[in-house]
């Protein structure tokens, strides 16, 4: 377009791209317009995925909160922890740091061949095997990982200040004249959905920020310490690990159960060939 500002020449003699910008050249502010333009085609869009964002951290705050699963699997560790620490100034804790959920894989017993998570997974699995499944109350918790505030954040200020120029584009554009005519009422119908949508939007978007800061809450935390992100994230290590220290026992105790019923088959083997070699008659086999 900055070639064509100086072309005085006929538009016949150029091509079909050329003259469709020489004619967007005739409309004021053309390139103001084009943002503009830009901005309404990927509003529905950029608002839709806010909106999904804002409503996940809603859910998992909820879900978090209203899982009395959830609840008592931390019951069950806090137990374990105070019966760990009996005799000490630890030994009757009323709560824990979240980030010590991630330490129950680390702590092992003497023998070294159990950590508290799989301790934690076998004393659940023999006194409230319904809890095991907590996991399934948390249908929020992946998605809720992959969202930073501060990209959210982001994305509202870029909408707020969106909205702002297509509002100052309308009113220069009221004073273009014939040439904005159309240009102008399209806009002001476009204009008047997108600020509702804006306002709706920006009620959820201070819901949500209330969620994520009682999520820290809920666990003690400070939200400034222990962001959302943060706490999101830890619980998701916690339920991974929870869910595969829960299948090694699972298979542990598989294998246990095959090797105890090997061992009986080797010992019913024994005893029936020392009957056989003894002369005796292998039990359940009368004499003729």
């Amino acid at each position: 377009m900055e070639l064509l500002k100086g072309y005085t020449g006929s538009k016949d003699n150029l091509g079909k791209c050329e003259q469709f910008f020489l004619e967007m050249m005739k409309v004021p502010r053309v390139e103001s317009k084009l943002r503009i333009l830009s901005f309404k085609i990927k509003f529905l869009t950029q608002v839709a995925d806010v909106k999904n964002n804002l409503n996940t951290i809603n859910d998992v705050a909820e879900e978090v909160r209203n899982s009395d699963k959830l609840k008592r699997v931390m019951q069950t560790i806090l137990s374990l922890g105070n019966a760990l620490n009996q005799g000490t100034a630890r030994g009757s804790a009323v709560g824990f740091r979240l980030d010590s959920l991630l330490k129950l894989i680390d702590i092992r017993a003497r023998n070294n061949k159990m950590t508290l998570m799989h301790y934690l997974c076998k004393v659940l699995a023999g006194k409230l095997p319904e809890v095991l499944d907590f996991v399934k109350d948390l249908a929020h918790l992946d998605p809720a990982t992959k969202i930073q505030l501060k990209d959210l954040a982001e994305e509202m200020q870029a909408i707020t200040k969106g909205l702002e120029k297509v509002e100052q584009e309308l009113a220069t554009s009221e004073k273009d004249g014939p040439v904005s005519e159309t240009f102008y009422k399209k806009l002001k119908e476009f204009l008047a959905d997108a600020q509702a949508e804006g306002r709706s939007l920006a009620s959820l978007y201070s819901t949500a920020g209330k969620s994520a800061d009682s999520l820290a809450h809920y666990f003690g935390e400070d939200p400034v310490r222990c962001p959302f992100e943060q706490v999101v994230s830890t619980l998701l290590s916690f339920v991974k690990t929870f869910e595969r220290a829960h299948a090694e026992n699972l298979r542990q105790a598989e294998a246990e159960k095959k090797k105890a019923q090997m061992e009986a088959e080797r010992e019913k083997a024994k005893a029936a060939a020392a009957h056989k070699k003894a002369g005796s008659p292998e039990p359940g086999v009368s004499d003729r």
